[in-house]
């Protein structure tokens, strides 16, 4: 950052970004924007990806449903006046390749003249070092900190530390916002309030989730539906809330070799010869419901792009840890 800018941040690719001021009109990525709302930084607008419609995905949109955010669409194909006309400070995307933003051409932000920063959500990452990193930039965005934090209980699990800059305080919880359809009038920009509760929900969710996995032993399959014939089977160390998980003491199903570095794709015989006791189910709008096999099978619904918020994972945590409970 230099000496004319007010406000700088480095993100995951190694891209320093800076502005003359503290950027206030944010634009992001639905799931990173459904992270920052949570973290106490409200967008002016969200977008989808390649796999979103005109309507936002609900399984997304976490806490952005219930107040006016105005939705964009997909982000490769969005009305770029539509996008400039919201006077836009910053951009947020996800990166999964360290490289390149996950729904939004970077070209698009070069255009408007406005920083993009893209955070990882890869599995090169731990959960810990990625929220670390949304609580950083949330900061930086002007969220008030939280005295809590995710680390706020005495005897909550520790999670790993950020290998990026980490933030100098933890950010606090905003009020839920909800999402306006494309067409609709854009609300104004919502500030950051002034205090919030500590965030120390996730240390008690993954206490009862450990306890959970502890007294059960499951075996838990997580997959994402793709229709009667086909299925994706996940690989747990590819997922970073998966690997918490098993650190958690979660015992996971590793589909076994093939292609795919994130997933396994299969039939639904194949998934059901992995006898699991219980099944996470990708819920997103464009995934399909255990079939087949596995369609008696209990489930619990697990979202690959739960917001990057410790209290996103907490209600993610909390529900599996009540499915696991004998």
């Amino acid at each position: 950052m230099s000496g004319t800018q007010a406000w700088g941040f480095t993100d995951d690719r190694g891209t320093e970004l800076g502005a003359a001021r503290v950027p206030r009109r944010v634009v992001a990525y639905i799931r990173a924007g459904a992270a920052l709302c949570d973290l106490g930084v409200t967008p002016v607008a969200v977008y989808g990806s390649g796999h979103d419609g005109e309507a936002p995905d609900p399984a997304k949109e976490g806490g952005l449903g219930a107040a006016a955010v105005t939705y964009l669409g997909p982000g490769r194909t969005l009305d770029e006046e539509r996008l400039r006309s919201l006077r836009p400070d910053v951009l947020v995307d996800v990166t999964y390749d360290g490289k390149s933003p996950y729904a939004l051409d970077e070209a698009v932000a070069e255009r408007l003249g406005v920083p993009l920063v893209a955070l990882s959500v890869g599995g090169e990452l731990t959960l810990g070092a990625i929220l670390d990193r949304f609580a950083a930039l949330a900061t930086g965005l002007g969220a008030r900190p939280d005295p809590g934090g995710r680390d706020g209980e005495a005897e909550a699990t520790t999670l790993p530390a950020a290998t990026a800059p980490p933030a100098t305080a933890r950010p606090a919880t905003a009020p839920p916002v909800a999402i306006t359809p494309p067409g609709a009038a854009t609300p104004p920009v919502t500030a950051a309030p002034a205090t919030a509760p500590p965030l120390t929900a996730l240390p008690v969710a993954e206490r009862a989730l450990r306890e959970a996995a502890g007294r059960g032993g499951a075996a838990v399959l997580a997959l994402s539906g793709a229709g009667p014939e086909q299925v994706h089977l996940a690989r747990p160390d590819a997922w970073p809330e998966l690997a918490r998980l098993a650190e958690l003491g979660v015992r996971l199903l590793d589909p076994g070799p093939g292609p795919g570095a994130n997933w396994l794709t299969a039939d639904w015989a194949r998934a059901a010869e992995l006898r699991p006791d219980l099944v996470l189910f990708d819920s997103r709008a464009h995934a399909t419901p255990p079939d087949g096999p596995l369609a008696h099978v209990p489930r619990t619904a697990w979202n690959p792009e739960t917001p990057p918020s410790p209290a996103a994972y907490a209600r993610f945590f909390h529900e599996l840890a009540r499915t696991l409970a004998p």
